[in-house]
């Protein structure tokens, strides 16, 4: 590896691969495409802004491995007015299949849905906390940063913060055996969990037998946070309520049935999850924009969720007066991004900036085919994260990447589970045409009429796609307007006809 001083200091965690040799070290360790993204946080602290950010630079103090060990090993064995306090500052569905356990040791578990949650539990818990020794650990490292700093800066009987440098998974790679650790370490990529596959900890939330494998994705039916469902549960009931639900009075039984309902359909069930992809130059905000109209219509059927394409692009611009490129006005703007890209175009996106092309150039999206991979491989780490998915909605661009993506459905299973497609002004890349092997997938396609007035996808695009995809399995929605998704009747009525046959 190159020397870069941007990465002086960095600690470059590696998984381990029983051989490594091309191909099979990316299978093993989870990952295929190094994916690097500027954020304003690795992880969200706090779901509201705070009044006075903790300093990263104030952390708890760092601990190796075995100085951690050793502090848990010799626990409150000396005369000293302090306790050691023992807090896991991961999510509840984490700690229930591993957590750290030494005699002698209180260990504090926040019992929390995500790391948002965090900050109110630590405000909450403050009396508890103060004059101790608050030892703190997560998976890699990164929460402990911000969530000690934040201890440390409420000020007297806070200084004593430490946090377990390169987290549980440092502590694992020095004690294979799992030393104090007991169970296994949930990761947020294919592998759901890493440890020694006999160190069972959790267990079912229906039946309470030891098992602790997420990899079915069985998800609250209120919170939609991951649960523990062992294989016999998961085979008669499809409906769970995670323990946090139960305990703050949900309780595991159909909803009642009002007298009117907007959506018939329905009838109590769960609404559908679509995974929703953007066009070519947009991103996940503004298409949540541009399909809030939709979204209204069937928000008592389907729950949309958005995401940013991983191909960053660069903004452009365009002089109106004299054509002549000049740089823009110094103005802040949002990312776009892409799905596909132009194997020809620069992809040095830090020039930030671009003239743009006149006169607009309607057929380029025929031009955008590179970048599919790094594509899929985002999708999967995202799908992993967020998912499960009943369906994908595309748009344009994201309408190819989804067509793609349901041609791959049989391979992709366990990685992408869906159950349909909605293409939008869809067209196809990389997709060969053959009447012997069409897609067999469940598909709603919707695109302007020949006579319609879609001047970014033409109509032949759009048929020529719907074409690929099994006549049985395929509906289609022909409209007179330009490029959008319609919500007028009788085209909302269509889409929700096709919905109704996955509730």
């Amino acid at each position: 590896m190159s020397k870069n001083q941007l990465f002086d200091g960095t600690d470059f965690k590696l998984a381990t691969c029983s051989e490594p040799i091309n191909d099979k070290i990316a299978d093993e360790c989870g990952f295929t495409t190094l994916s690097i993204r500027i954020v304003k946080e690795l992880v969200t602290f706090s779901s509201h802004p705070l009044l006075k950010p903790p300093e990263i630079s104030n952390a708890g103090q760092h601990l190796s491995a075995i100085e951690f060990h050793s502090l848990l090993q010799n626990a409150n064995a000396s005369e000293t007015s302090r306790k050691l306090v023992l807090l896991d500052a991961r999510n509840l569905y984490e700690t229930r299949i591993g957590k750290f356990n030494a005699p002698n040791v209180e260990t504090l578990d926040p019992e929390i849905r995500q790391y948002s949650d965090l900050p109110s539990w630590l405000d909450n818990q403050s009396e508890k906390l103060r004059g101790n020794n608050i030892l703190m650990y997560c998976t890699g490292g990164i929460r402990c940063e911000m969530a000690s700093a934040y201890i440390k800066s409420k000020g007297p009987g806070f200084e004593n913060v430490f946090q377990l440098y390169g987290g549980i998974q440092r502590y694992m790679e020095q004690f294979p055996d799992g030393g104090f650790f007991k169970g296994k370490n949930f990761v947020f990529d294919h592998r759901v969990s890493v440890g020694p596959s006999d160190n069972v900890v959790g267990n079912c939330l229906v039946c309470n037998f030891p098992f602790d494998d997420y990899s079915s994705r069985s998800r609250c039916r209120y919170c939609r946070m991951l649960v523990l469902v062992c294989h016999a549960c998961k085979g008669m009931n499809p409906s769970y309520v995670c323990e946090l639900c139960q305990k703050y009075g949900k309780l595991d039984e159909p909803e009642p049935e009002s007298e009117a309902k907007p959506e018939p359909a329905l009838k109590g069930s769960k609404k559908l999850r679509i995974l929703c992809l953007h066009g070519f130059r947009q991103n996940a905000s503004s298409f949540k924009g541009r399909t809030a109209s939709l979204a209204k219509k069937l928000k008592n059927m389907v729950e949309f969720v958005y995401i940013d394409a991983p191909h960053q692009l660069q903004f452009i611009y365009q002089n109106q007066e004299t054509g002549e490129a000049k740089f823009p006005p110094n103005k802040v703007c949002n990312r776009k991004f892409a799905w596909f890209i132009d194997p020809s175009a620069d992809k040095n996106t830090s020039l930030n900036w671009e003239m743009a092309q006149t006169p607009f150039d309607s057929l380029q999206y025929q031009k955008q085919t590179a970048g599919y991979d790094e594509s899929l491989t985002y999708l999967k780490e995202f799908v992993t994260k967020n998912g499960p998915f009943d369906g994908i909605l595309g748009f344009s661009q994201g309408a190819a990447m989804a067509a793609c993506v349901a041609a791959q459905k049989s391979s992709l299973k366990g990685e992408i589970d869906f159950r349909f497609v909605i293409l939008c002004s869809g067209f196809q890349v990389n997709l060969v045409e053959n009447e012997k092997n069409l897609i067999n997938c469940p598909s709603l396609h919707i695109y302007g009429s020949d006579h319609g007035k879609d001047t970014q996808i033409a109509f032949d695009a759009s048929k020529r796609l719907g074409s690929l995809f099994e006549e049985g399995s395929a509906v289609i929605i022909e409209h007179d307007y330009g490029h959008i998704i319609p919500t007028r009747s009788p085209y909302i009525d269509m889409i929700k006809d096709f919905l109704e046959r996955f509730h």
